[in-house]
Formats: structure tokens, C-alpha cells, sequence
């Protein structure tokens, strides 16, 4: 089964805590604390596996969990690093930020392995904190919070040709002879539904990989039919084969088809309109029209400047050695596509700070007092123990070292006013 879009959700390892622990031994009765760090949690990391072409193992398995990091022991040890979870996805696989549905990264070409979400940094023991007057700290930092995201995966194949052309001209019978690739092929429309590869082994010519991309109707950049879900799929190939069914056996005529095909494509992307393309006339062996039809095609495309057009039958064989030495040529003249996209495109992950905020309220009995909260008031309410001095003392250092207590002050904070932070609130001595 071939999936080309999944939905996903990853989330890196929570730090491990620090350890509160004091070295209590026979003949050392005061040995000090000696709580070690927490592990690191683990990263959700992606990497390109070149042994799979399809999202297909996201279509059951959607969690992807790192593990958290151990807490700290005792006797100064260290609780062990959370293993890394890692995602592994075909070349050409784009991470979608759900939410903002911008682009956080293009796994193709140099970009191999891309770390998504770090672990949270695991917390300090009890032993760090000593101090030559806090000789025997009885508090410990928690682990660092993991981080989470849900994310859509969205696979654009890596392909050097494709090929492109209504429904029933042709493409499968085409790739399935100049190709390993053997699709499903059959007289009636939409027989190919999802991307066909293949790489190139015919008579001596090799070297190229080529996809098939299911027929591509009018309305298709809007949505109409299968032909949006596959229109990403050309985005990255170097060359366009167009091929047309000039039999007459659809009662179509080719040249309507050339123009409505083009026109999809530009009114996708503006790019693939000036991307290298070759025009092939396939069943040329079933015409019914004679070759005054074939005359007038080619003028046409002429006058457009496609000079080199080639007739073929896919099913004889008949034209395809010349079409496939042209299409060697050309990719070999054609550098590779890289996908760009926009900055406002783009996903910009923000910096993990800590932050605070101070706001004057007023409490139910009128009484005005000042509430700090934030994240970083939560990471230093799990460090403090409200019932120990040394721990208080502690408390209110980070709170001078971090600027609250300017903070306070320069709002007008006056001796004895109250001061929340969450849950826990004090009178303010200056």
C-alpha cells in the first residue's frame, strides 16, 4: 500500500530528577550530601531510510515516545540518559508543523538525520548546591520538561523523470518497459492510483529513476479528482515526459490535452511550467486518422519550441531506444531540483526560555497583592521546600539573581505587601 501523508505525535524525554541524599556511614556520621544528577531525557530524532519508499508504517503506529531520563542515586550517582526515539522515513519525506502547518524540515539530499525535539536537561542533586555557608542543602533540582509536538508527514518522491499525461495514454506500459517497475496496467481510466518507480535498464541505457504519476485531470490543482494528491510528487524530478494518445481510440484530442496538462501544472507551481520537458506521442501503431493528425500535432508544438518530439508505441516497443537516449541526456544535462521554500513558510522553533510575568491584583477581601507566574515560576516552586530555611534562602537568591525582586520593587512593591507566586505567597521584606 502506498501512503504519501500521515499524522503523527512525538514527544522528547523528560529529565530525570536530582537526588536529595546524605552520605550516612558507621565511622564518617557527617559525611554531607551526596545526591547525584538526573539523566537527560531522551530526543526524537529523524533519519532517512533508504530501504522504504512510502509512509505506510505510520499508518497504524502514530506515537512516537522518547524515553525519560532516570532520577539521581545516592553516593553522588547519576541517573541514566532516556534513549533516543528514532523515526526512520524514505528520502524526500517534508515535517509539517500540524498547528501552523508550516514546514520545519526537507529530509533529502545532505540532509540525512535531523534532530526534532531534545530531551529535557536532567536536574541537579542535592550535592551541587552546597555552599560554603549552605554546607548541607536538603533540595534538589527536577528534571528539565520534555517537549512535544504533533506533526504531518508529507512524502514528495525522489525521481529524475516523471511522467505526466491524462488518464489511459499510457505511463504504466511505458515504466513497465523501460523499468524494473511492474504496475498494474489496464484499458480503463485510473488504473494507476498511486506513484509508481523505477529505474531505468533499457538496452544499455541506465542510471535514472522514473515515476509514473497517475493521470492528472482538468481541476486537479484545485483539487478535482486524484491529481492534487500526486502533483507533489513531480515537484523534485528534473525532467517531465508528456505523453500524449494520439490513437484517437479516447476521442480526445491531444493537443487540448497538452494545454489543459500544462495549465494544471503552472496553476500548481509556477517552477514546473519551466521545467525541462519532452513530448512523446504514444500508440502512433493504432492511429485512425492517419498521419495528417501526427502533422498537425507537431506543428503545434513547434510553435511552442518543442522541436524534439518523439513517436512511440509503448506496447511494440516501437521509438522507445531514441526516447530514452534523449531522456539519459537530459537528465545528465539537468542539475538536481531542491525544494525552496518561503521564510514565512517555515517553522521557527522558539527558544526555551523561562519566563515570568508580575501583575498587580486585588484578592476577594480587597486586598491588592503582586502574582508572578510563568514557567519559570513552576520550574522553581518544585525546587523549594517552603518548611526548610536553607531552601527558602535559596529561594529568594534565584529570585534576586533572576530580577524579580527589581522587578518588584520598581512596581512600587512596599514592605509587608503580599506577593504570590502560584500557590505559595509571602509578605515582602526589603
Amino acid at each position: 500500500m502506498f501512503i504519501d501523508i500521515a499524522k503523527i505525535y512525538v514527544k522528547s524525554g523528560k529529565g530525570g530528577d536530582g537526588c536529595v541524599s546524605f552520605r550516612r556511614e558507621k565511622y564518617v556520621p557527617l559525611g554531607g550530601p551526596d545526591g547525584g544528577d538526573g539523566g537527560k531525557g531522551g530526543d526524537v530524532v529523524f533519519e532517512i531510510d533508504h530501504n522504504i519508499n512510502t509512509l505506510i508504517n505510520f499508518k497504524y503506529n502514530r506515537k512516537f515516545l522518547a524515553e525519560n531520563g532516570e532520577n539521581g542515586g545516592t553516593s553522588k550517582c547519576y541517573g541514566k540518559d532516556g534513549k533516543d526515539v528514532v523515526i526512520k522515513v524514505p528520502e524526500g519525506t517534508i515535517l509539517i508543523h500540524s498547528e501552523s502547518g508550516k514546514v520545519i524540515t526537507d529530509l533529502s539530499g545532505e540532509n540525512r538525520r535531523f534532530v526534532l525535539l531534545k530531551g529535557g536537561k536532567g536536574g541537579k542533586g542535592n550535592c551541587k548546591f552546597c555552599t560554603p555557608t549552605r554546607q548541607a542543602p536538603d533540595f534538589a533540582e527536577p528534571g528539565m520538561p520534555h517537549d512535544e509536538m504533533n506533526l504531518i508527514l508529507e512524502l514528495k518522491l525522489i525521481a529524475d523523470v516523471g511522467l505526466i499525461g491524462f488518464p489511459n495514454v499510457g505511463k504504466s506500459t511505458l515504466i513497465s518497459k523501460i523499468t524494473n517497475a511492474r504496475p498494474k496496467i489496464a484499458n480503463y481510466h485510473f488504473t494507476t492510483l498511486h506513484p509508481n518507480l523505477g529505474v531505468v535498464d533499457y538496452k544499455g541505457i541506465n542510471g535514472f529513476v522514473v515515476a509514473d504519476i497517475p493521470g492528472i485531470i482538468e481541476g486537479a490543482a484545485k483539487g478535482i479528482g486524484i491529481g492534487l494528491e500526486f502533483l507533489r510528487h513531480i515537484e523534485r524530478t528534473r525532467v517531465l515526459v508528456h505523453i500524449l494518445d494520439v490513437s484517437g481510440i479516447e476521442r480526445r484530442d491531444p493537443i487540448e490535452d497538452f494545454k489543459l496538462i500544462n495549465s494544471e501544472l503552472e496553476e500548481y507551481s509556477n517552477d514546473l511550467i519551466n521545467r525541462p520537458q519532452i513530448v512523446v506521442l504514444n500508440k502512433s501503431d493504432m492511429l485512425y486518422e492517419g498521419r495528417e493528425k501526427i502533422q498537425k500535432i507537431k506543428k503545434f508544438l513547434e510553435s511552442l519550441g518543442f522541436n524534439d518530439v518523439f513517436e512511440i508505441s509503448a506496447l511494440t516497443g516501437e521509438g522507445l531506444v531514441d526516447l530514452v537516449r534523449k531522456i539519459k541526456k537530459l537528465v545528465d544535462e539537468t542539475p538536481k531540483v531542491i525544494l525552496n521554500f518561503e521564510d514565512d513558510e517555515m517553522y521557527i522553533f522558539e527558544p526555551k526560555r523561562f519566563s515570568y510575568t508580575i501583575s498587580k491584583e486585588v484578592n476577594e477581601f480587597g486586598d491588592n497583592y503582586y502574582l508572578v507566574t510563568g514557567s519559570f515560576v513552576d520550574r522553581l516552586l518544585s525546587t523549594v521546600n517552603i518548611y526548610n530555611f536553607s531552601s527558602l534562602r535559596y529561594f529568594h537568591k534565584v529570585l534576586t539573581n533572576k530580577g524579580v525582586i527589581d522587578e518588584l520593587k520598581s512596581m512600587g512593591v512596599q514592605e509587608g505587601d503580599m506577593v504570590r507566586l502560584n500557590n505559595f505567597e509571602f509578605e515582602f521584606i526589603g
